[in-house]
């Protein structure tokens, strides 16, 4: 009886039918997110030079060190050669490429410089940016992987409603302890990788990029939480704030602008509209509320193999949204010295609109003074 193919098969006859439509030779791939989206193993980058090659025809080659060679022996569909050290790896690779007759090769944003500039020298074609080409194959998700970003949306999801229920109050605690439950929480979730746990209180709140500090949160404070990380293959990204006491009114009213804008842009996302136009959704309602300057960052990203990939939801990308892509929705607004607010949800769009895949509450998370903290041994 026969089976179906891969997964990482599909994908890359899908890869091979747009180059034959681009009219690109092959694809040159490095050791990143796809990389491991079209062999379904998950590349080590290291120094070495370390390739996948797809052509128009569909042929697949992975290029790689010998001690790596163990990692890459057993892929369907794809061939192995390797080298040693001591080796001119972009010689060889060169070799190897000049064999399909050069063209125009189209380069992912994985593969190192260093080794695209001695291929360049080598004259083995015509290298072109893989932009919208190799990585246009992840925008739209198939069910396998719309499931496990539905996984991964629902584990962070249980970490914040865990870590809400867990922190007490937040009135003394410092923002790396607070970080550091976060973590241990991911951890304990199953969370393999995290990526970024941000932990920004009152001031700090208005820095997008704040990572935590020892600095002590005070009353009335609103602490901003941006934490995400891969869950069985596929990242989970979330953004969300909590404060212990009386929430100031002035914060209170920027905290519903900022949902507003979230809703705006979510109520824009259906297949067809551009990318820019989700955005422009949430900026038109941040702006009006007189704070449009202080909107200092793209509303999304998609979200997938990687925690950032394409499709990017700013202001002016053409790019017409597609069903079953997903990104994520997350406007927000910094008043330097004062505070900040994101919100940040991963969405998926539908033949009609969007499904939220985050599903926690998106209210400001109010913790009661008296809450105490629940202990866990790091």
């Amino acid at each position: 009886m026969s089976r179906n193919p891969p997964e990482p098969t599909l994908r890359r006859q899908r890869l091979a039918a747009t180059l034959s439509t681009e009219k690109v030779a092959m694809a040159l791939i490095g050791p990143g997110a796809d990389f491991g989206y079209f062999t379904g193993r998950r590349p080590i980058a290291t120094e070495r030079l370390l390739a996948l090659l797809v052509n128009a025809e569909g042929r697949a080659l992975i290029f790689a060190p010998l001690l790596q060679a163990p990692l890459y022996a057993d892929i369907d569909g794809v061939d192995l050669m390797t080298w040693v050290d001591g080796d001119d790896p972009v010689a060889l690779l060169a070799h190897i490429m000049s064999r399909d007759g050069g063209g125009r090769i189209a380069v992912d944003e994985a593969f190192w410089s260093d080794f695209l500039l001695g291929l360049q020298r080598a004259g083995v074609g015509e290298f072109i940016s893989g932009r919208g080409i190799i990585d246009s194959a992840r925008t739209v998700k198939q069910p396998a992987e719309i499931a496990g970003l539905t996984r991964a949306a629902l584990a962070i999801d249980q970490v914040w409603t865990r870590f809400c229920a867990s922190c007490g109050a937040l009135t003394g605690q410092t923002e790396f302890a607070l970080r550091d439950r976060l973590r241990y929480l991911m951890q304990q979730a199953g969370f393999s990788e995290i990526s970024w746990i941000d932990v920004g209180a009152g001031p700090n709140g208005a820095s997008s990029l704040h990572h935590g500090s020892e600095r002590v949160i005070g009353a009335g404070e609103p602490v901003v939480f941006d934490f995400a990380g891969c869950f069985a293959g596929y990242y989970g990204d979330i953004c969300r704030v909590a404060i212990t006491g009386a929430v100031p009114p002035d914060y209170q009213r920027l905290y519903d602008v900022v949902l507003a804008a979230q809703d705006a842009a979510f109520r824009q996302i259906r297949p067809g509209v551009a990318a820019g136009a989700v955005d422009q959704a949430a900026r038109d309602i941040i702006a009006a509320a007189g704070y449009g300057e202080y909107f200092t960052h793209r509303t999304g990203h998609g979200i997938g193999l990687a925690a950032h990939e394409n499709p990017y939801i700013v202001s002016g990308n053409a790019r017409p949204l597609r069903e079953d892509m997903v990104f994520s929705i997350e406007p927000g607004v910094y008043l330097p010295g004062r505070f900040g607010v994101r919100i940040e949800d991963i969405v998926l769009v539908t033949p009609d609109g969007a499904r939220r895949l985050t599903q926690s509450p998106r209210a400001l998370c109010v913790i009661d003074a008296t809450a105490e903290p629940i202990h866990y041994a790091y």
